[in-house]
C-alpha cells in the first residue's frame, strides 16, 4: 500500500437530480370528443448512492471527483406517458468508510458490510400529471405538478480500516518489524522516525487453519491530541479495532510511563477506546535478561496483561499471538453458552412418542371398560 496511493479522506460536492415535471395533456383523438386529461408523471431524479467494496482499499478513486451530479428525471408526457428517471450515481467506497456533512459534522452514514448500499443523496420525487387530479368537479385540470428539487451537500467520507488488533505506539517501537514477522505484510522499516506514513494491514495465521487481521498506523507522540507528530490524522484507524496492542520498547527510561502517555493520548481523541481490550507487548525484550524483565515487570499498571517479545529473535512471538487470540474472543464463548441456555431448546430423546400421553388414557378406557 504505497503513501501515494492511499487516500483515507476526501471532500466531495454531492448533488442528487430534480424530479421531471408532471405533463398537462388531453387526449385529442378522432371521433373522441372531450376525451379528457391524460398528462403522464415525472420521472424520479438520480440518487447518489454509496456502495461498500471489500476489494477497494482506499479513497483514491475519488481524491480527484470533487464533484457528483446525479442526473435529472425526464417530464412526463401526452397519453399518459411517464418520464424516465434519472440514472442513479453508484459510488464505490472501501468497507469501513464514513460519510459526514462537512458543514455540521453530522455523521451520515457507515458502511460495514461488502455490497452494502445506502442513499447518500436522494433524488427528488417526479410531479404528477393532470390526469392525476380529475375530479367530477373539475374534469379539466389545467395544471399538473412541478417535479422535486435535487439535494445537494459538501461531504467528508472518511475511512477506518478495520482490524482485530491495532498496533499502538511511538515511532521506532517496533510495529512495522512485528507486524512483518508475523504477516506478509511489508511495511517500510527504516532506523528513523515516522517511517510508517500509512495504515498497513497484515493477515495473521493462527492454530488450526483460524487467523486475524492486524493494523499498523503510524506512531504516535505525546500531544498527538493537539496536533503534534501526526497529530490525530490516523487515530481513527483503531477506532474500528477490537483489540489495541500497546508497544513500548524495553530501552525506554520508563516503560510504564510511556505506556501511561499513549493511553492519555487516546482519551484525549476517544475516550470510548479505553473499553476496548488492551494488550502491553515490551519490545526489543532480547537486550534484556530475567533480572530485568522482573525490574520492568513490577513497574507495569496492575490488570493490563503484558508480554516480552523479540521480532527479530522470535521471543514470546507464540504467546503473544495466543494472548491477542484470546483477547480478540474474549466475550463470544460467553454469548455463545447465554444463547445455548436461555433460547436453545434441546430435541426430545429418540424413544420419546408425543401422543403417549393420549394412548395412556385410551388403555385406561379400555381397562375401565
Amino acid at each position: 500500500m504505497a503513501s501515494s496511493n492511499f487516500i483515507d479522506y476526501v471532500k466531495i460536492f454531492t448533488r442528487s437530480g430534480s424530479g421531471g415535471s408532471g405533463a398537462v395533456s388531453f387526449r385529442r383523438e378522432k371521433h373522441v370528443p372531450k376525451g379528457g386529461p391524460d398528462g403522464g408523471d415525472g420521472g424520479r431524479g438520480g440518487h447518489i448512492i454509496l456502495k461498500a467494496d471489500k476489494q477497494l482499499w482506499t479513497l483514491l478513486h475519488l481524491k480527484y471527483r470533487k464533484h457528483v451530479h446525479g442526473n435529472n428525471g425526464e417530464s412526463g408526457q401526452g397519453t399518459g406517458k411517464s418520464g424516465a428517471e434519472g440514472e442513479d450515481i453508484i459510488l464505490n467506497v472501501p468497507l469501513g468508510t464514513i460519510a459526514k456533512d462537512a458543514e455540521t459534522g453530522e455523521k451520515l452514514c457507515e458502511l460495514t458490510e461488502d455490497g452494502q448500499e445506502i442513499i447518500l443523496m436522494k433524488g427528488g420525487r417526479g410531479g404528477l400529471g393532470n390526469r392525476n387530479f380529475k375530479t367530477a368537479t373539475n374534469q379539466t385540470p389545467r395544471y399538473a405538478q412541478p417535479g422535486e428539487d435535487c439535494q445537494e451537500a459538501w461531504v467528508i467520507l472518511e475511512l477506518k480500516v478495520l482490524a482485530d488488533v491495532g498496533l499502538v505506539g511511538f515511532p521506532n517501537a517496533g510495529k512495522s518489524t512485528l507486524l512483518s514477522v508475523l504477516s506478509a505484510a511489508k511495511p517500510e522499516i527504516a532506523d528513523y522516525p515516522f517511517t510508517t506514513m500509512v495504515p498497513n494491514l497484515g493477515v495473521i495465521s493462527y492454530r488450526d487453519n483460524r487467523s486475524f487481521v492486524m493494523a499498523d498506523i503510524p506512531g504516535i507522540i505525546e500531544g498527538a491530541a493537539e496536533g503534534k507528530g501526526l497529530g490525530i490524522r490516523f487515530l481513527r484507524h483503531i477506532e474500528r479495532n477490537s483489540v489495541l496492542l500497546f508497544m513500548v520498547p524495553a530501552d525506554s527510561e520508563d516503560v510504564a510511563h510511556d505506556y501511561q502517555v499513549l493511553v492519555n493520548e487516546l482519551t484525549k481523541y476517544n475516550p470510548e477506546l479505553l473499553d476496548k481490550n488492551r494488550l502491553l507487548a515490551i519490545t526489543k525484550s532480547d537486550m534484556l535478561d530475567e533480572e530485568l524483565e522482573e525490574m520492568i515487570s513490577e513497574t507495569l499498571p496492575e490488570g493490563v496483561p503484558y508480554v516480552f517479545i523479540s521480532s527479530l529473535a522470535q521471543k514470546g512471538i507464540p504467546e503473544l499471538k495466543d494472548m491477542l487470540w484470546e483477547a480478540i474472543n474474549d466475550g463470544v464463548e460467553e454469548e455463545v453458552q447465554e444463547f445455548v441456555e436461555e433460547d436453545y431448546e434441546p430435541l426430545p430423546d429418540a424413544d420419546y412418542n408425543p401422543y403417549q400421553d393420549r394412548i395412556d388414557l385410551e388403555n385406561e378406557a379400555d381397562e375401565e371398560e
